[in-house]
């Protein structure tokens, strides 16, 4: 009997030991800050839009968001009327939360994520109707890339 509870215990003690050590990691939290132009109307509904795929949004207002773009390195090619920061990276524009959950999954070298312009179609600005568009990975030297297609582009 005395093997049998010694047996016991051990299991018992393994399991709390792999189930600690295996434990899934809790997610980070979804945090950005968003910079934008107390006139603009459009960026209200991006981040209604990364609100509702669980992003928790601070929201700053600035008259000029050109010195905070030169400082992340967003080319005036892939400006747009916001600019949010999420760890060392820049998303300019009405990015797609999708692609920003991508980005921050494969983490490339680069600077910033843009949706250049105000796509229409793009979240926060349906009302304008729909597009094909492109995200862009701005990468360290001013060059971008294509990261995401939308809207059948």
């Amino acid at each position: 009997m005395k093997i049998r509870t010694s047996r016991r215990s051990l299991m018992l003690g393994l399991s709390v030991v792999v189930l600690s050590g295996g434990a899934a990691k809790a997610a980070p939290a979804k945090r950005l800050t968003a910079y934008k132009t107390p006139w603009c109307g459009c960026c209200g509904g991006w981040i209604a839009h990364m609100q509702q795929a669980g992003w928790t949004v601070e929201v700053v207002e600035l008259e000029d968001l050109a010195p905070l773009r030169r400082r992340h390195g967003v080319p005036d090619t892939a400006a747009s009327c916001h600019t949010a920061v999420v760890g060392s990276y820049a998303i300019e524009g009405h990015v797609p939360s999708s692609d920003i959950d991508r980005l921050l999954r494969e983490r490339p070298v680069a600077r910033a994520l843009s949706a250049p312009g105000m796509p229409a179609g793009s979240p926060g600005m349906e009302a304008a109707g729909r597009e094909p568009y492109t995200t862009v990975l701005v990468l360290h030297d001013g060059s971008t890339r294509p990261f995401g297609r939308h809207n059948g582009a």
